[in-house]
């Protein structure tokens, strides 16, 4: 409950039916800017992957998988995803798909580890997109220039949503600014990651944090990144590590940064030894998944996540990630933020 935000004099600015047209209408108008931006098309994913291929992504290596056991195949253990960085390549090799296309998906995950607050729910649901990409192509210039792509989509799905809904004013920045998680520290070197986020998001209204993963000169990541999708351990063309990133923008309802997509180059063969390497996390290159992209049997890529009850509730101006999806609440979250304006589904 100390996590709780309750922003004072908060009062919802669209009731219950109009919260569940304009979700539909976000994701609807987004996925479809989003898939003309990127050239990408939809495919359908899986909830759950066997356990022990190497497919699921660990996060930060900690959370725990909702795990079952699968009567059909001897008690064979499946886990539902955390995201789906991984099968989604995988996809790309198996349909053929050319560089300059690729796919998107609707992936719903259960993260029981999650640390439930305004923005963290048990439920997690977002689009998980994947694009082929040259080898000339894993530029931090490319990765810029994809962000950029996006970013204008989520703004076009803000006039959309306003439009719709004079009573919602728009807050987001035309252009999103770029900064490295070293230079942010070299500025803020006494706050905290979190902190450092939300000073700069608030100073520029939209950022994309790049080099999430990897450790900082104060000898700390920025935040925790799995070895084994992002490529957060190269050097790149501005001599700085790292060529994957957080979209963030900054919240006046909630009065903090939000983020709102993960994303990046993902490894190749080089890259996905060394972030093995430097996690100790060796015995992984025998799994399925990694033998596959060590044999050259997958293609070069980038991809990422983009929430999509953040996205409706930044749009939607609401105060808690539960006033957008169902999912399950402690029973004093629930009466606090009924008392505070905020009524969970």
């Amino acid at each position: 409950m100390s996590k709780l935000i309750k922003p004072q004099g908060y009062n919802a600015l669209l009731d219950s039916v109009q919260t569940e047209q304009g979700i539909k209408l976000i994701k609807e108008f987004f996925q479809q800017n989003l898939s003309t931006e990127l050239r990408l098309r939809r495919v359908t994913a899986p909830l759950f992957v066997l356990q022990g291929l190497g497919i699921n992504d660990d996060l930060n290596g900690v959370e725990r998988a909702v795990t079952f056991p699968i009567k059909d195949l001897g008690d064979k253990k499946a886990e539902v995803v955390h995201s789906l960085a991984k099968w989604k390549r995988m996809k790309l090799a198996e349909d053929n798909i050319q560089p300059g296309y690729g796919i998107y998906t609707d992936m719903n995950a259960i993260r029981a580890d999650e640390e439930l607050d305004n923005l963290h729910s048990l439920y997690v649901d977002q689009w998980d997109w994947e694009a082929v990409i040259t080898k000339e192509q894993r530029t931090q210039k490319s990765l810029r220039e994809i962000v950029r792509r996006i970013y204008g989509a989520i703004r076009r799905t803000e006039y959309l949503a306003c439009e719709w809904y004079p009573q919602l004013k728009p807050f987001l920045p035309e252009d999103i600014h770029f900064i490295h998680s070293e230079e942010l520290l070299q500025q803020y070197p006494d706050l905290s990651a979190k902190e450092r986020e939300d000073i700069i998001t608030k100073k520029y209204g939209a950022v994309f944090i790049i080099g999430i993963g990897s450790k900082l000169s104060n000898g700390e990541k920025h935040d925790g990144r799995a070895p084994d999708y992002d490529d957060w351990s190269t050097v790149a063309e501005d001599g700085k590590i790292g060529l994957n990133g957080d979209i963030m923008i900054w919240y006046p309802v909630l009065g903090r940064a939000i983020e709102l997509s993960s994303m990046g180059i993902r490894v190749d063969a080089e890259a996905l030894m060394r972030q093995l390497e430097i996690e100790g996390k060796e015995e992984r290159k025998d799994l399925y998944f990694h033998r596959h992209l060590l044999d050259g049997k997958l293609p070069f890529s980038v991809g990422g996540g983009i929430g999509q009850s953040r996205l409706c509730m930044i749009m939607l101006h609401k105060a808690h990630i539960g006033e957008i999806q169902a999912s399950i609440w402690p029973n004093d979250m629930r009466e606090e933020c009924l008392k505070a304006g905020m009524p969970l589904i």
